[in-house]
């Protein structure tokens, strides 16, 4: 549920700033609130067009945005956020009432870095904004080339080949592949997941990591049974049957 602030955190980059894109005037007052109590500056918006114009013109740290928006869609902000090589590293954060795994999986396949569902809590938000920021500060990926099952990561050029064929993913996707590849035969928790792919110091939303894990099997094609399931506890690179 929607949770009125009270706590501050200190630990998030003091001054930072954000976009908060919400049409919701009452959603939009509460998300700004929290994170000026925070310490954050916070822009805001509440149509695609303005969000869109903002974004280029501030340059912002991290956009929180709608889908669901009037005069431009969230769908065709991220798309031209990411798409323009002067907004496509800042971070975004769906936050939407589209809670399906299709809209997940569509909201990451359009570059999202995080996609959180309504109701929210505003702590949690701010925690996704801070491990998001974090995150942003940090390389992602292995620091060596690796190399198992016909899978191959390429550490200088961030790209992922199965069986010698190039094969595009995002960066959580590669980042994901990699601490799995890195840990082969080894079982990866859920929450293990989040905490070295997403940066998320607490558990929170694991379905993160499973929405992950089917986009980056259905790209792996003949290498997909690489990522072995550990059903109620998690994933591991395998490489034999």
């Amino acid at each position: 549920m929607i949770a009125a602030h009270g706590d501050s955190h200190p630990d998030i980059r003091s001054g930072s700033q954000i976009l908060v894109v919400e049409d919701d005037p009452d959603v939009l007052a509460l998300i700004a609130s929290n994170l000026r109590a925070a310490g954050l500056r916070v822009l805001q918006a509440s149509d695609g067009v303005q969000a869109l114009e903002l974004a280029r013109n501030q340059q912002p740290e991290l956009v929180v945005l709608d889908l669901m928006l009037p005069r431009l869609s969230g769908a065709e902000i991220c798309t031209q956020l990411k798409s323009d090589r002067a907004t496509a590293r800042i971070p975004i954060i769906m936050l939407t009432a589209r809670a399906e795994e299709i809209d997940r999986v569509l909201g990451f396949e359009l570059g999202a870095d995080d996609y959180i569902t309504k109701p929210f809590s505003p702590r949690e938000l701010i925690l996704r904004i801070r491990a998001v920021l974090r995150r942003g500060k940090e390389e992602a990926g292995p620091v060596r080339n690796l190399e198992a099952a016909g899978v191959a990561l390429d550490a200088v050029r961030r790209e992922v080949r199965v069986q010698g064929e190039n094969v595009p993913v995002t960066t959580m996707e590669y980042k994901l592949l990699a601490v799995l590849m890195e840990n082969a035969g080894t079982v990866q928790s859920r929450e293990t997941l989040l905490k070295e792919v997403w940066n998320y110091q607490v558990a929170m939303d694991t379905r993160t990591v499973d929405t992950h894990i089917r986009r980056l099997r259905e790209k792996l094609g003949p290498a997909a049974d690489c990522i072995k399931t550990y059903r109620g506890v998690g994933y591991s690179f395998v490489t034999s049957s």
